[in-house]
């Protein structure tokens, strides 16, 4: 016999078979990368739907604050238009309690201590 001489191929039965035997193991890891799959995109479009609702809620909360801030510019406007005004500054001043130096006092023994039910407040920011 000659030591030197490669081995002989291996029957193209055997070479099948260990194509066969290596097939579960193929589909056992498409298996499981399939299921990892799954299971990110499910975190995903969970992640996803978290987002939507964080951010529509965070959009509705700051609609309302500009809404509030407008509001508050308003006022502001409003009471910067009339400072100027001798009339609303009179009425202010009647709300506050003080009195016309020509104006005589008359004080009902039932009157509130803050004159509130005869003024408008109004809440500058």
């Amino acid at each position: 016999m000659d030591h030197g001489a490669p081995p002989p191929p291996p029957a193209p039965r055997r070479d099948l078979w260990r194509r066969l035997s290596r097939l579960p193991l193929s589909m056992m890891l498409a298996s499981l990368l399939t299921g990892l799959g799954i299971v990110q995109l499910t975190f995903q479009l969970g992640h996803t739907a978290y987002r939507s609702v964080t951010w529509s809620q965070q959009t509705r909360e700051t609609r309302e604050r500009i809404q509030g801030l407008e509001r508050d510019v308003k006022i502001l406007r409003d009471a910067e238009r009339n400072a100027t005004n001798p009339d609303y500054l009179r009425e202010q001043a009647r709300c506050q309690g003080f009195v016309g130096a020509d104006e005589q006092v008359v004080v009902a023994t039932n009157a509130p201590d803050t004159p509130r039910e005869n003024c408008r407040i109004i809440r500058l920011p």
